[in-house]
């Protein structure tokens, strides 16, 4: 029999995106994230398909693929959810700083650790090496976050968005460093990010202004393949452009904002907001699907046995233990005490991978152990399911409390009512007639 046969791979795909939806609802319940689900999912179908194949085939470009598109549909949907408001500005701020300081502070670390301990390792290459194991994961944390205060809830969206965005501008920054013809020095990438905001803002209103004028229903998937068209064409250029998915997703959810005063007499308003209603609705589901075929993919192609390694448990813990004091001191600064659950919430994932496999070939190290990554994604995920269930716990305590006081100050009241009601009544029962009362009770005798 086939395995790779046609109605195989529907019942596959059909299942494991069945079981994906199941992984949500688990993880609503026990903040333990859906991602590992799927990672374990992937394992298992590799020990299964190991009994009828020798050879399993090569996923990396598969996954690359899967990465790209997910990790653009992954940013438009949360910039779909940004709302910018005027007392919103200093919160955003505040998250893309810490998911700067915390980007480059956790890089240099992790690159320092890995050129002291990976052999034949060059400094150039440990930074390369050490970008993707700092970035932190908006496709593990977006879905995540849901049960969170609101507040905590649009920080962690700000911070893994920005530093998904600005982990891949100093990646590729320093991938180009390797190359004398692409190596545009700090003034070109500057010149290259301000070029790539322009860009966005002016394709932006273009697609506006265009789809608000399309009649036909069937044109969300042309908006986004637009999108997708803009992105490859901005990688072509070297540019960053994630900022072009960012920028667009952020005009279309506050379209008010960008279209101030008399320039809205270009809008047709309901026609725009019918647009964004679905386009959500389209990038939630679609992001839904190619997060789910990334992770359960990347778990086929996992080596257990790259686990069992001294050096690689020593190298990813002391990494792991650099991302967290990093962490922590940051949000010290920034935010002050009340920094949780936000401290344990810094996993890796898809961008780690999909960066992984993007590191040129003059940077690979042959005896850098996938491992490493591996243990990074798994441990600082765990880490997150544990600080999550904690703070569920924590507030669901706190609920019993003040339920138990509302009821323990009700029945008081209760009792101070019925008390005062049997005070009122007896001293009306002994109150003693007064002289008025006496003589009309005297005239109804006579």
């Amino acid at each position: 029999m086939e395995i790779f046969s046609l109605y195989n791979l529907i019942i596959g795909g059909s299942i494991i995106v069945v079981l994906s939806f199941w992984f949500n609802g688990i993880s609503k319940k026990t903040n333990v994230p859906s991602v590992l689900m799927l990672i374990v999912l992937g394992i298992i179908l590799k020990i299964v398909l190991g009994y009828f194949i020798p050879d399993i085939p090569d996923f990396k470009g598969t996954l690359e693929i899967l990465g790209t598109v997910g990790l653009i549909m992954i940013v438009l949907e949360a910039a779909l959810e940004l709302e910018l408001k005027r007392e919103k500005l200093i919160p955003i701020l505040k998250s893309m700083a810490i998911a700067m300081i915390g980007l480059v502070g956790s890089a240099y670390i992790a690159a320092l650790i890995l050129y002291q301990f990976i052999p034949n390792m060059t400094m150039a290459s440990a930074w390369l090496y050490a970008t993707p194991l700092s970035i932190l994961s908006s496709a593990i944390i977006i879905p995540s976050v849901g049960g969170l205060p609101e507040q905590k809830k649009e920080f962690h969206i700000y911070e893994s968005t920005f530093s998904d965005i600005m982990g891949i501008m100093m990646f590729y920054f320093l991938a180009g460093r390797l190359n004398p013809a692409e190596d545009v020095g700090i003034a070109g990438f500057a010149g290259n990010t301000l070029l790539t905001i322009v860009i966005a803002i002016v394709a932006s209103y273009a697609i506006i202004l265009v789809f608000q004028r399309i009649k036909s229903q069937a044109k969300l998937f042309l908006l986004i393949a637009v999108l997708l068209l803009l992105y490859a064409i901005g990688k072509k250029m070297h540019l960053s452009s994630l900022i072009i998915i960012l920028i667009f997703g952020l005009i279309i959810k506050n379209i008010k904002l960008f279209f101030p005063g008399k320039t809205a007499i270009f809008l047709e308003y309901e026609r725009i907001q019918q647009i964004y209603h679905e386009l959500h609705i389209i990038t939630l589901e679609t992001a839904f699907v190619i997060r789910t075929f990334f992770f359960v993919i990347f778990g086929i192609t996992i080596v257990l046995s790259s686990l069992l390694s001294l050096n690689v448990a020593l190298v990813s813990i002391l990494i792991i233990a650099s991302i967290y004091g990093i962490r922590f001191l940051v949000l010290r600064v920034f935010i002050g005490k009340d920094m949780l659950p936000q401290l344990f919430i810094a996993p890796r994932g898809l961008i780690t991978v999909l960066l992984f496999y993007a590191i040129p070939k003059e940077a690979e190290i042959a005896n850098f152990e996938s491992g490493i990554l591996l243990f990074v994604i798994i441990v600082t995920s765990l880490i997150m399911t544990w600080a999550m269930i904690k703070d569920k716990r924590k507030m669901r305590t706190m609920l019993d409390e003040i339920d138990e006081e509302i009821l323990l100050r009700n029945e008081a009241e209760d009792v101070l009512t019925q008390q005062i009601k049997d005070e009122t009544i007896e001293e009306l029962g002994n109150e003693t007639p007064s002289e008025d009362q006496n003589t009309t009770e005297e005239w109804r005798n006579d």
